[in-house]
This record gives C-alpha cells, structure tokens and sequence, in this order.
C-alpha cells in the first residue's frame, strides 16, 4: 500500500530538505492552502479537499472534495479521515506546523490519533521530524543535533531513553512538567526512546 502524504499551508521555507522525504510512489493530498505548495514541492495532487477559504477552488481535472467552511474537521484531519477510509496506514504530513497555533496544536494532535487507530504518521516541517513513541522503541541517530520527548496524552509513564546526555529509566514527564526537552544523543552512538505507559511525542530537530 502506498503512503499518503497529505499538505496543509502551514508556511515552509526549505523545501529542499522537505523533498528528500518525498517518493513518487506516494499518494498526494492537498489542502486548500496547501496548494501554494506544489510547485516548490515539486509533486502534483492525487486528491484535493478543503473549505477554500484559503485558496481558489482549483478548475482542474484532479478528484476535489468541496468541504462546508462550519464544520468539526479542520481540512487537514478530513485529509486524515478520508485517507484512513481508503485504506492508507501510513502518512507522511507537510505545511502543519507554523503560522497559526491553533492549527499547528490540532495537526500536532493528529499524530495521537494516527497512533490510537493503529498507524504510522509523522510530521516533517523546517526545522524538525515529529512522531510517536510508546512501547516500540524509536531510535536517532547523530544526525539530528537535539531530540525531545513531550507528554501530550497526559499518561506518559515509564519513560526510557538511552545513549543520551540525558538518560532516563521508568521515568514520568508530565504535561505540567514537560523536562524532556534539548537533550542529545551521545557521541557516535544511537539514542533509543520508549514508553511504557501510554504515548509521548517525539520531536528530532534537524537544525536549531
């Protein structure tokens, strides 16, 4: 099965370093705004949806879902919704994060979700990878200068992370106490991170 790879119209500003995650054996979905992102990403859409509130409903001949601008799904976790009803268990999401808050925290939120239904996503923007960690170990190489673990579930217990200047074992961060943050994998080595008890968010940052 195909990965999906579905654009929102956060700002990106590298689009090079965006590119080298992309395949041309993807399934591209567009949203709304995200638009304004193809000819820097280099792809075409497969699938587009979106309110347009953002961008001009496109005259083209690409499946388009016209969404109603009242609703309870940004376009981007419509994006989500509809791929999973096709099929897709892995996703891949560009231009969530920046810009508006609100929608950076709800396309944030959407990799919880992925992770409570079973599948695979992660989150690629600027500066950093996003995923998450629970019980299957994640791992990072020397590549990414700084890592941090965040609780965002409220219930990440029994944190573990090795080969780090920061080590951790069986330990709680809480949502209200978030010292997961900026810590680095030891030199030459590859850092591992799990959670036992629930789910934490993963961030590896490419560049500060």
């Amino acid at each position: 099965m195909k990965r999906c790879v579905i654009i929102g119209g956060a700002g990106i500003c590298d689009y090079s370093a965006v590119k080298t995650h992309l395949s041309d054996r993807d399934f591209y979905i567009f949203c709304d705004s995200g638009l304004f992102h193809e000819k820097g990403l280099g792809v075409s859409p497969d699938l587009i949806v979106g309110d347009f509130d953002s961008h001009r409903k496109p005259d083209r001949n690409i499946e388009t879902i016209v969404l109603p601008r009242e609703k309870d799904d940004t376009d981007t976790f419509f994006a989500v919704k509809e791929a999973i009803a096709r099929g897709f268990s892995e996703f891949l999401i560009v231009g969530a994060c920046g810009g508006r808050l609100d929608h950076t925290f709800g396309n944030i939120s959407i990799l919880l979700y992925l992770h409570k239904s079973g599948l695979d996503g992660k989150i690629v923007d600027d500066f950093s990878e996003m995923e998450i960690v629970a019980e299957n170990p994640k791992y990072i190489d020397g590549s990414f200068p700084f890592f941090s673990v965040i609780n965002i579930d409220g219930s990440s217990r029994g944190i573990t992370i090795k080969n780090a200047k920061f080590p951790l074992e069986n330990a709680e961060i809480t949502c209200d106490y978030q010292y997961g943050i900026s810590n680095e994998v030891l030199p030459g080595k590859t850092a591992e991170v799990s959670v036992s008890n629930g789910a934490a968010l993963l961030i590896c940052v490419r560049k500060a």
